[in-house]
């Protein structure tokens, strides 16, 4: 079997390639798409890092192809859908960088405190600045962790051996995760308010673009420092920029930029910002360990049919996959729906099955369900494989039960969420027909919603009017509702209106939307 390694495949990778029987590793060089498209015929897989883009073209030139794996964690270059339309199985390697990360971002904390760049090119110029490079102690500060997962919790145990306070927010992760981190969580709000230093660790979402901007620097610690070594966009670099100046904020360290390489940014002309290209993956054994990590996945893939780490496929034969796929979709949708419109900190999630579904092994749907869950929060990190794991790690308690007969459906998947208070959410899906997923149930209110792109959840009073100030809100945004699926207890108590919609709804409109007289809340779930 044939494996195309490209972008400089660590060697490490290669010999893992080159020792395993039956395995045939050819090492290519950089290509033009329309050279790759030739070049990849007769090969079963296919490693690349960032530079190979395996678009749609590509992977429907391939007629061969089996496996491809990204060294590394992010997969914007990687046409997943194109991917598993073919039947290919899309895995990365999310593990080997998190010490690197993690190390990176204690390097540019030091940094920032002591005025280590600052010092060393002042004395590059012949001065010898001590006074003007005095630094701040990290010991006794209070640091604020964006994002506990690998490596925001990586961070904040490295953050205790320094005699920090580190104070951390994450919607997922639970009470009890977090006191074995020895770690206090707070609401973001809070983190803002108290935190002498921020850094973040989570994944670009519509949820975590922009988390810096002129107004959560507002309120801020006066002096805090902003470090960045996640992705680029979670910070506006304009705003961070207007919050030095104006000294709100001490200073500033970013790894990761909204456009990479960054070009006229504003932050390359202040002193007290440090801005380093994207190095946080960039260690001789974070390189080394990514590239085993994915060899030996793709090896296992191949000779053993082990699927470590695929984003899309769970571990089921073609025919349950078939009798399945439909309620796969369900099973995510009710998840992400969970997460984002339920408790925080959720502490048990409950996944019942009722009727003819209950004749197939079930644990597809679980895991897509518990994927679904953390996604919104981990983002790339969590897939079919190792959604369980990430759950126990973050203390979420995952129940399954069944029951054979369903009243109103032939399947009916029903999920809940409860946090530690007793909060719970309560969502359910079906399959209509043959091929149509909906949500059937938000809470107490039966409905019949696609669960596909954006929705906007609306609760309010069953009165008249109120529907249509929705759609003339909606549409003097230019924002085009695709369904709307209407849910009500009793005749004029409480309503729930869902919409599918076109594009993300803005903040500003969403306040539109809650001053309608008797309007309860808006809630926005990306799905």
């Amino acid at each position: 079997m044939k494996v195309l390694v490209m972008d400089n495949l660590a060697k490490d990778g290669v010999a893992v390639l080159e020792s395993a029987p039956g395995i045939e590793p050819v090492v290519g060089e950089k290509m033009t798409p329309d050279e790759l498209k030739q070049k990849i015929k007769g090969f079963d897989a296919i490693i690349v890092r960032s530079a190979t883009k395996m678009r749609r073209e590509i992977i429907e030139a391939a007629d061969a192809l089996k496996v491809i794996a990204r060294a590394g964690v992010g997969l914007d270059n990687v046409d997943i859908e194109a991917a598993t339309e073919r039947g290919i199985v899309v895995m990365n390697s999310p593990e080997g960088n998190t010490v690197s990360t993690a190390e990176q971002t204690m390097a540019m904390i030091l940094a920032l405190s002591r005025n280590v760049a600052q010092a060393a090119a002042s004395m590059r110029e012949g001065k010898w600045d001590k006074k003007k490079y005095m630094g701040r102690l990290l010991q006794g500060k209070t640091v604020g962790v964006v994002g506990l997962g690998r490596i925001g919790s990586t961070v904040a145990r490295r953050l205790l051996a320094f005699e920090c306070t580190v104070i951390g927010y994450d919607p997922v992760i639970t009470e009890e995760a977090a006191r074995k981190l020895t770690v206090e969580l707070v609401q973001l709000p809070e983190l803002f308010e108290r935190a002498d230093i921020i850094t973040f660790h989570t994944p670009l979402t519509d949820e975590t673009r922009g988390l810096v901007r002129d107004e959560t620097i507002a309120a801020m610690k006066d002096g805090v420092f902003v470090v960045n070594c996640a992705r680029g966009g979670i910070v506006d670099e304009a705003a961070l920029a207007r919050g030095i100046e104006s000294g709100k904020v001490g200073g500033a360290a970013l790894d990761v930029f909204e456009k990479e390489p960054p070009e006229d940014s504003p932050l390359a002309k202040l002193d007290n910002v440090i801005m380093t290209p994207h190095l946080g993956a960039s260690t001789k054994e974070a390189q080394a360990q990514v590239a085993v990590d994915t060899a030996t996945q793709v090896v296992d893939a191949l000779t053993k049919g082990v699927m470590r780490n695929a984003v899309n496929a769970p571990m089921v034969s073609a025919e349950v996959m078939e009798s399945l796929r439909y309620y796969l979709v369900i099973g995510e949708a009710l998840g992400k729906l969970a997460v984002q419109i339920g408790p925080e900190r959720i502490e048990k999630l409950e996944i019942e099955y009722a009727g003819d579904i209950c004749q197939y092994d079930v644990t597809p749907v679980t895991i897509a369900t518990v994927k679904g869950l953390l996604e919104p929060s981990l983002g790339e990190s969590v897939n079919h494989v190792n959604a369980p794991v990430k759950a126990e790690e973050m203390g979420i308690r995952i129940v399954e039960s069944r029951s054979a007969t369903s009243e109103d459906y032939n399947s009916l998947v029903t999920v809940s969420a409860t946090s530690a208070d007793g909060t719970k959410t309560t969502v359910a899906g079906a399959v209509l027909g043959k091929h149509d997923p909906r949500i059937v149930l938000i809470d107490e209110y039966r409905l019949n919603a696609e669960p596909q792109g954006a929705l906007l959840i609306c609760r309010h009073s069953d009165k008249p009017g109120i529907v249509g100030r929705i759609g003339s809100i909606l549409g003097d945004a230019g924002i085009n509702i695709a369904a709307l699926s209407l849910g009500r207890r009793e005749r004029g108590g409480a309503e729930l209106t869902v919409l599918n919609v076109d594009t993300s709804v803005a903040k500003d409109i969403v306040a539109k939307l809650e001053a309608i007289p008797d309007f309860e809340k808006a809630s926005i779930v990306r799905l």
